[in-house]
């Protein structure tokens, strides 16, 4: 530390901090050892004040309020006179002359740098709370970075006389490992996070260390924890409790992995029962509607032809009645004509021939398509006809042959089908010609002479 001259000719000192690193550090004049003489509290009134930018100079003297402090935030360069510091006043006094040393602590706390203090925790039970009996050894490693902020709470804290950095880190190296140990063995039962699973889980595990550990440093300590790195968080696999927690949880694993295999089985075969028997009441619905729909369709047919029976009959016998009305003997044979019967029995008669073609149309063309509901095979011919000018089919040749034998379709029944450019009869076509052939068709009815 350097020296200079006043200009009275005195030694004047520089007080001033050339560490390169530290936290806390005490200046003492130039060639005073610790705890010397007191001389090496002793400050010249004119020294010179050096204060670096990131550091604060503290000063600690006795007065008779008790012990005082005054503090020099840097960065600052100045001559130590009671116009600088007023507080200084009552111990650098007239009495001497204004040359004689008062007694004070000069103390420069580091505001810019960090400090870092690695930690080894040994091991330390941990329990998981779903098998207390077992208790596992962990053992954790990392470091902490920390630095003073607040210095006028640092200070309060702590005793700045014979202030020794390396006991002050082993004071946060204790305060730490007792810390973590906390959170880690809580870790299993407030977290839910199982013992044997701790390892995997060390970036979580450092988070919540952190959020933790950070406010007590500040209260305890009046330092500010920048950052925590937990390096390791290790179990010890040999011991008696990790390996016999080892095995209970593959037991436990077996039998949970073994249940939900039979929750999935009984969840699948239920499944497949309710598809199943879904299956079947739409098989048998659709059975029903189809049963019923060939019901519905039968029944139409059978009404039809009976409807048609029943107009017969009473056509029938409404021109039977009529004929018999009124008979005139014009011949004198004995055999009367009635002429009104007559003329009804031919009205009646051409009425009776409408409605029994009309009906007779309408069951062909039924008769058709109950006939034809299967699909035409493709290599069978379909044939249109023509029946009281009203159009019929598509007909094959066994339900053309079928129509020939009712006496519904003759040789001059007009016929077409696909690739003929016009209707012919059907004598005309060939492969119909041998359903008139001889016996094929049956003679005309016969009339009364």
């Amino acid at each position: 530390m350097g020296l200079f001259k006043n200009r009275e000719g005195g030694l004047m000192d520089v007080i001033r901090c050339d560490q390169k690193e530290y936290l806390v550090w005490k200046w003492r004049p130039e060639g005073q050892d610790i705890d010397s003489t007191r001389t090496e509290n002793s400050i010249r009134y004119g020294s010179t004040l050096r204060v670096k930018e990131g550091e604060v100079a503290v000063f600690f003297y006795k007065s008779k309020d008790g012990n005082q402090h005054d503090f020099i935030v840097g960065p600052y360069d100045g001559t130590i006179v009671t116009a600088n510091f007023p507080v200084l006043t009552s111990i650098v006094g007239l009495a001497f002359g204004h040359e004689s040393p008062f007694q004070a602590e000069v103390y420069f706390i580091n505001l810019s740098g960090v400090n870092q203090v690695r930690f080894a925790i040994p091991y330390f039970d941990v329990f998981d709370p779903r098998f207390m009996d077992f208790a596992v050894p962990m053992a954790v490693r990392g470091n902490i970075t920390f630095n003073i902020t607040d210095y006028e709470s640092f200070i309060k804290l702590h005793r700045l006389i014979n202030f020794e950095l390396d006991d002050f880190h082993k004071q946060i190296k204790d305060a730490v490992a007792k810390y973590i140990k906390g959170v880690v063995a809580n870790i299993p039962s407030q977290y839910g996070i199982p013992v044997i699973q701790i390892e995997k889980k060390i970036l979580d595990i450092n988070d919540m260390i952190y959020s933790y550990l950070k406010p007590r440093l500040e209260n305890d300590f009046g330092v500010n924890l920048q950052s925590l790195d937990i390096s390791s968080i290790e179990a010890d696999k040999g011991s008696m409790g990790y390996c016999s927690l080892m095995q209970v949880t593959k037991q436990q694993t077996a039998k949970t992995i073994e249940a939900q295999t039979d929750v999935d089985i009984k969840n699948m075969f239920d499944t497949q029962r309710i598809n199943a028997e879904n299956l079947q009441e739409s098989l048998a619905i659709q059975r029903e509607e189809s049963q019923r729909a060939q019901r519905l369709q039968t029944e139409s047919a059978f009404i039809n032809a009976h409807t048609i029976d029943k107009h017969a009959e009473v056509l029938t016998a409404a021109a039977n009645s009529l004929g018999e009305m009124g008979a005139v003997n014009l011949g004198g044979d004995g055999n009367a004509v009635n002429p009104a019967g007559f003329m009804m029995g031919m009205a009646m008669g051409g009425a009776m021939g409408g409605q029994m073609g009309s009906m007779m149309g309408n069951m062909m063309n039924q008769m058709g398509q109950q006939i034809t509901t299967p699909p035409i095979p493709e290599n069978n011919i379909a044939y249109m006809i023509v029946v009281n000018g009203q159009q019929y089919g598509p007909y094959n040749m066994q339900q053309l042959q079928l129509l020939v034998q009712n006496g519904q379709m003759t040789a001059q029944t007009y016929v077409w089908k696909q690739g003929m450019s016009n209707w012919e009869f059907a004598s005309a076509i060939p492969e119909l010609a041998g359903l008139f052939a001889s016996g094929m068709t049956p003679p005309p009815i016969p009339t009364n002479p």
